[in-house]
Formats: C-alpha cells, sequence, structure tokens
C-alpha cells in the first residue's frame, strides 16, 4: 500500500523583482568597479570585482530558480527542474575556488613586488561599492529568504561587502602611508574569504547530487523510530536523500502485524516523519508482515488450496 506526501512550493513564493534589482546593482557596478581596478592597477580591487561576478551568479541563480519552482513537474521531469540550482551551485563553487586561487597566487607574487597603487582611488571606489552591496542586500533581504537559494544568495553578497571594508582599509592605508603591500594582503583576505565560502557549497552540493541524507538528518534515527511504532514489525529499504536544497524526501517498505490496520499505521508514521523529523514528501510502503509467508497455501492437485 502506497501513501505520498507532498511539499513541493518551497520556493514559489520568492518574490522575483528584488532579485532582479539587486542583479542589475551588482552587475553595473561590477563593471565600473574592473575599469577603476585596471587604472589603479589594484589588485584588492579586481578581486572585489571577480567576488561580484560570483554574487552576480549568485543572484542570476536565485532568479532563475524562482521562475522554474513556478513551473509544475511534468512529463519527464517528475520533480520538475529543482536540481538545476544544485548544478548551478556546483559550478558558482568551482568558480570561487579557481578565482580564489588565481588571486593568492598573483597576490603572493604582488607582495614580493608591489606595483604602483593609486590608493585614494581604491578607497574611493571600496567605499561606493560597499553602499552599492548594502542596497543589493537590503534588495535580497525583502525576496523570500526562508528559500536557501535566496539566503545563499544573501550571504554570498554579505561576504562581499566584508571584502569591501577589508578593501577599503588597504586603500586608505596605501594612500595615507605609501605601505603599498596592504594591497595584495587585502586581496588574500578577500581569496580567503572566497575559498571559505567555495567548500560549503560545494560540499553541500555534492552531497544533494549523490543522494546523502539531509544534514544533521540521521537515517539509523528515523528507521529506529519507525520500527518502534505500534504495530510495525520491521522497516528496510529506507532511503532519505534531498531532491533539491531544503526539499528532503524519504522512501521506505514497512512491515505491520498480521491483523494491523495497514492504511491507520501509514497516516500515523507519516505524521510522525512530519512532526519529528520534518518530512512531508514521503512515500510509504505498507504490508502485512504475513502476506508473504502464511498467505501461501499448501499445494492441491498443483495449484494453491484457498
Amino acid at each position: 500500500m502506497h501513501d505520498h506526501g507532498h511539499d513541493h512550493d518551497v520556493s514559489a513564493e520568492t518574490r522575483i523583482r528584488p532579485l532582479a534589482i539587486a542583479l542589475g546593482l551588482i552587475v553595473a557596478f561590477m563593471a565600473a568597479e574592473v575599469a577603476v581596478a585596471v587604472v589603479a592597477d589594484s589588485l584588492a580591487l579586481l578581486s572585489d570585482a571577480a567576488h561580484m561576478l560570483v554574487d552576480a551568479a549568485a543572484l542570476g541563480l536565485s532568479v532563475w530558480a524562482a521562475r522554474l519552482a513556478r513551473r509544475p513537474a511534468g512529463g519527464e521531469m517528475t520533480f520538475g527542474l529543482r536540481r538545476a540550482e544544485i548544478l548551478a551551485a556546483q559550478a558558482n563553487g568551482v568558480t570561487l575556488l579557481l578565482l580564489g586561487g588565481a588571486i593568492v597566487v598573483e597576490a603572493i607574487r604582488r607582495l614580493a613586488s608591489p606595483p604602483d597603487v593609486r590608493g585614494g582611488l581604491v578607497f574611493a571606489t571600496a567605499v561606493v561599492g560597499a553602499a552599492v552591496n548594502v542596497a543589493a542586500l537590503w534588495q535580497v533581504a525583502r525576496a523570500n529568504r526562508r528559500s536557501l537559494n535566496v539566503e545563499g544568495s544573501f550571504r554570498h553578497l554579505l561576504t562581499d561587502l566584508y571584502a569591501f571594508a577589508g578593501t577599503a582599509v588597504a586603500g586608505l592605508v596605501v594612500w595615507t602611508t605609501g605601505f603599498e603591500r596592504a594591497d595584495p594582503i587585502a586581496s588574500l583576505a578577500v581569496a580567503a574569504s572566497m575559498l571559505g565560502t567555495a567548500w560549503p557549497l560545494l560540499r553541500r552540493s555534492g552531497r544533494i547530487l549523490l543522494e546523502a541524507a539531509p544534514e544533521g538528518m540521521s537515517p539509523q534515527e528515523i528507521a529506529d523510530a519507525l520500527r518502534r511504532h505500534a504495530g510495525v514489525t520491521d522497516v528496510h529499504d529506507l532511503h532519505v536523500w534531498e531532491i533539491s536544497s531544503g526539499f528532503p524526501a524519504l522512501s521506505a517498505h514497512v512491515l505491520v502485524g498480521r491483523d494491523e490496520d495497514c492504511h491507520g499505521i501509514r497516516r500515523e508514521l507519516e505524521a510522525l516523519l512530519h512532526e519529528r523529523f520534518h518530512l512531508d514528501h514521503t512515500t510509504l510502503q505498507v504490508e502485512h508482515t504475513s502476506e508473504r509467508l502464511h498467505d501461501i497455501r499448501p499445494l492441491r492437485n498443483g495449484r494453491p488450496d484457498r
């Protein structure tokens, strides 16, 4: 006997307009920052621009995923296109990793031979960038932050705000003291924040693609809880995974006593999974223990005796 508990509307309420406005702000300032970074010969500004490129990708993903969430599942895509955001998150993490590594290499080179950095221009650009970043953060906060997709973009922008603060400090130091190594030192801090963001992103998206159990959720604990329920004799073929971020799912084969009410126990188990483990998309196959053993009668003339 089968039954499904569904909760497909994970991010359908995400407001797209604030995300699109934030994306426009980030892309416009990123283009201006690259131009200023070339004029000022500042690696820290280029590092910030690279980070903003990843932020723009994350925001673009948020807009895209929010639109896809409005499409009903159908045809061959029985879960819709929700996993597209996971594939994009993998690409996002790889980009962060590669850019962070490239910035570290260039920063080490500049520490050994620092260029002539125009500190005042770096400082002014970083201050304006921080203001643009705050405006973008405000827009993203207006969207549905209960969606992990939107929350990921928010975290990206927050990290970028810290990077702008470090770049502003470096520009001010170069401007007032002439200590030009402050610029590559600040770029190392930016690279560290990029690498620190990349690893959890790659790890989380990798777990989802490999269909591991959601973090903090123990399949063994769930199986034990189901087995302890009155009337249940055994639980096997239990699988717990995530369709996409914030969308866990479970399937299991449950055996109950010969005289138990399969439908009643199934409903009780679904309530248990919802209340204790916050699992709403469940597929439980519930059968009597005796269905495969005791219902086989002795053969008479080559046919089962019923």
